[in-house]
């Protein structure tokens, strides 16, 4: 008898329906799976027959194949022990077909019978509500991802026997519900706040500024003025988080395995991402024999911070430049190629030199790293990538009288409201430019947006006579000044806006030249 049942399995970051087939027949006992299926999908069939035999029923000699559909797609993972569960039983008249196939069913097996979480739910959910099945079953540890979705009936299930019996009709169960604003109740809960940071007044209008337009930025100053706390307070002055980009961050986490492992399964506060300085190309950019997202796509929507930067390895920091410029990382392989979204804020910082005190006035620290050592520390960032960098700050040390002071200037729930109403303006701005940021702007829209009186052109030509500006870096002056004038509610952009953002380039000269 042949038996049949609906799965899904993830391609990058969505679904893809797969059915499954389970042909049963007599002759010696066998068990084949085709269509394309990797070893953790073979290894399915000992997991199957273990709880089958194990959850009360018999597994019969005959020759079982089991078919996925369709054959031309890879499948990995073990999400279809479940439905390849389900299925032979339908082919061993232990279940009626007639309810299966009104339900996706995912799910990883234990010998025992009981069902473990998968990765990959989110997509799968979004997938599975678009072709209009009536209901997703999945392990209760993925429910609360699933139900993310809404137009979907999430079946929670613990058991392989659980799962026959509702599919059978001899038990009912609800389908599980999330509290969408319950969730995100949790939104700007911090543990640290920027209130924290002594000090470093110019840093922090740098970081607001950056974080109203989504732009680059990165820390140039001696060890322990503060980069890394500053960088690790960004998060608390970002704007909100939408449902559209919870979801979108969530389906790659979920791919990736991490909304398995996490307390909250559902991604609601922007991602910071903070990899090791002796991250490998392929776990910052992503790719492997199965493509997989890296570093860069798991901070999409948030944050990828890469304290020390000279001490990454030139070929990493190079293979940034085009999820930077693109937003999106593409993998191309011989059966197919994959984009995975990469639309992150960079926040780099480093020391001027190897010691770190290079032009610093920090008492009994002298600089004694001769010029070609500085100058080679300093090659390992090209020009091309530093012109992708918005905003270039100084964080000079901080002082005894201002470390011994209490706490001074804003908390980041006052700096996230002005973040947030400034980035407002440009969601309304870019309405139907498909873009949600100033730094996202093409030349098009600068020249759209961003007119300029004489009085900030002579800023510019000024800036670049005096400091060789590339082409690129006049972009970005003017992106940043739009930001100046979001934040402070005008309209049009002033010299003084130009100014401003012309003072966040200055390092460009006085390190790199």
């Amino acid at each position: 008898m042949l038996g049949r049942a609906i799965s899904y399995t993830t391609v990058g970051i969505d679904g893809q329906r797969i059915t499954i087939e389970c042909d049963t027949r007599g002759g010696v006992t066998h068990f084949t799976i085709v269509g394309m299926a990797t070893n953790s999908v073979k290894e399915s069939k000992d997991r199957v027959c273990a709880a089958i035999r194990n959850s009360g029923w018999r597994v019969k000699n005959l020759n079982y194949t089991i078919n996925l559909a369709p054959a031309d797609l890879k499948k990995d993972g073990a999400a279809l022990d479940l439905p390849i569960a389900i299925a032979m039983l339908i082919s061993l008249k232990d279940l009626s077909q007639n309810k299966v196939e009104e339900y996706a069913i995912i799910g990883e097996l234990s010998l025992d019978g009981s069902i473990r979480p998968v990765k990959g739910v989110l997509p799968i959910a979004v997938q599975a509500a678009k072709e209009n099945l009536s209901g997703l079953l999945v392990p209760s540890e993925n429910a609360t991802e699933a139900a993310f979705v809404d137009g979907l009936k999430v079946i929670p299930v613990d058991s392989l026997i659980e799962a026959v019996q509702f599919l059978d009709g001899r038990i009912k169960i609800k389908p599980f519900y999330l509290d969408k604003g319950k969730l995100f109740s949790s939104l700007n809960h911090f543990n640290v706040d920027m209130y924290d940071v002594k000090g470093q007044y110019f840093a922090k209008r740098a970081l607001e500024v950056a974080a109203a337009g989504g732009h680059n930025l990165i820390m140039i100053g001696p060890p322990g003025s503060g980069k890394t706390m500053l960088a690790r307070r960004l998060p608390t002055i970002l704007p909100d988080i939408t449902l559209e980009e919870a979801i979108e961050t969530t389906k790659i986490h979920s791919v990736s395995g991490l909304s398995v492992t996490m307390k909250e399964s559902i991604v609601t506060s922007r991602p910071f991402r903070s990899p090791h300085h002796t991250v490998s190309d392929i776990a910052l950019i992503g790719g492997g024999t199965f493509p997989k997202p890296g570093e860069v796509s798991l901070a999409h929507n948030g944050i990828l911070f890469l304290d020390e930067l000279p001490e990454f390895k030139k070929s990493v920091l190079e293979v940034l430049r085009q999820p930077i410029e693109d937003g999106v990382v593409s993998i191309s392989r011989a059966a197919q190629s994959l984009a995975f979204p990469a639309q992150f804020m960079l926040i780099a910082s480093m020391n001027p030199c190897p010691c770190g005190y290079f032009g610093s006035e920090v008492p009994g620290h002298t600089c004694n790293c001769g010029y070609n050592l500085i100058s080679r520390y300093r090659s390992r960032i090209s020009g091309p990538l530093l012109d992708r960098i918005d905003i270039h700050i100084e964080v000079p040390a901080v002082s005894y009288q201002e470390l011994k002071a209490k706490p001074a200037g804003e908390k980041s729930s006052i700096v996230r409201d002005r973040v947030n109403t400034a980035r407002q303006v440009q969601l309304d701005r870019f309405k139907d430019e498909n873009i949600f940021c100033n730094a996202q702007m093409s030349s098009r829209m600068i020249r759209k947006y961003c007119e300029l009186n004489d009085d900030c052109h002579s800023l510019i030509k000024k800036a670049i006579d005096h400091s060789g500006f590339s082409a690129r870096v006049y972009d970005r002056i003017i992106k940043v000044a739009r930001t100046i004038a979001d934040l402070t509610g005008e309209k049009d952009i002033k010299p003084e806006y130009i100014s401003e953002a012309i003072q966040y380039r200055s390092l460009d000269k006085k390190y790199w030249n």
